[in-house]
């Protein structure tokens, strides 16, 4: 089992926006005093300049177009919705949004069977949604795949029974935790747990300011620390630039590097630079636009394909 792959699926977008549904709980997204027209064009451009940098140094980007006719402005985010697993199960996740639940398409598994994957089992929580329950896919969870732990920060997207339910299923042991942002002087719950942490295969990036209970950080930091993971911190100032928003992935020759937007590494100190570098390069790209309307950045751009080949 390994905790990096070397392919992801991308989703281009046709109608990227500020998504008035997820702007409720997404203290991350702001307006763009523009067209949505001209904010889609330049959500397109980022993330066209984005896969070319990942393929540059031999990432297998599967890129499927979002459906025009569905009018699914985050799409370009298909982490939240779907999961692809080593033994071939692949999850679909409840979503918050109800137009976000568009975003799971049959369309995509078909693509990953075309690129010679194999889809063993779909497990299916999107039932859910009906119960007013939600888990929103590795953006709610963060998982450490070789050591079977996931890490959840819980909000109105991530739900305590079913984020157990979800280890249970996939054998998993769940560290449950709170991760607050301040939001117009009061502390409010993030919403999703990838932006204020990062596990890669040697160290964790995470903003444990977040958590406010003293006892929920040192659990998390003494799982961390366990598996042996170094921690590089970063603050909460860091990570509203997206700087917990990154993921590991392999390249040619299966090295190492750490993915991320621009301002992510702009707002990173050569401190935590040097840490990371200590592991690998790594790769940052402007995400603008997606960011700022969006309120997600490059983690959440990315879906893992950890599935075997047919």
């Amino acid at each position: 089992m390994q905790q990096t792959t070397n392919t992801i699926l991308m989703i281009r977008p046709v109608s990227f926006r500020m998504n008035e549904q997820t702007a409720v709980n997404n203290y991350f997204q702001e307006e763009l005093n523009i067209k949505n027209s001209e904010i889609n064009t330049k959500a397109q451009e980022e993330f066209d300049a984005f896969v070319e940098k990942l393929r540059a140094v031999g990432i297998t980007v599967v890129v499927e177009n979002d459906d025009e006719h569905l009018d699914t402005p985050d799409s370009i985010f298909p982490n939240n919705w779907v999961s692809f697993h080593g033994n071939g199960d692949v999850a679909k996740y409840p979503m918050f949004a109800e137009n976000r639940r568009r975003e799971r398409r049959d369309e995509v598994f078909i693509r990953l069977e075309e690129e010679g994957f194999k889809i063993e089992n779909i497990i299916d929580y999107s039932s859910a949604e009906l119960e007013g329950i939600f888990l929103e896919g590795t953006g709610s969870i963060a998982l450490d795949r070789v050591n079977r732990k996931a890490y959840c920060a819980l909000s109105p997207r991530a739900d305590e029974d079913l984020f157990i339910e979800f280890c249970e299923d996939f054998e998993f042991t769940p560290v449950i935790f709170t991760a607050n942002q301040t939001v117009d002087g009061k502390r409010l719950a993030i919403y999703h747990t990838n932006v204020m942490m990062c596990l890669a295969e040697n160290f964790a990036v995470i903003c444990l300011d977040t958590i406010d209970d003293k006892k929920e950080r040192k659990n998390v930091v003494k799982h961390l620390k366990q598996d042996g993971k170094e921690i590089i911190s970063i603050t909460e100032m860091q990570m509203h630039q997206f700087a917990g928003n990154m993921l590991q992935l392999r390249g040619d020759n299966n090295q190492r590097y750490l993915v991320m937007s621009e301002a992510a590494h702009s707002s990173l100190t050569t401190n935590q630079i040097n840490n990371i570098e200590k592991y690998c390069p790594i790769i940052s790209s402007s995400l603008e636009t997606i960011e700022t309307c969006g309120g997600g950045s490059a983690r959440c751009m990315m879906a893992e394909v950890f599935l075997p080949k047919a």
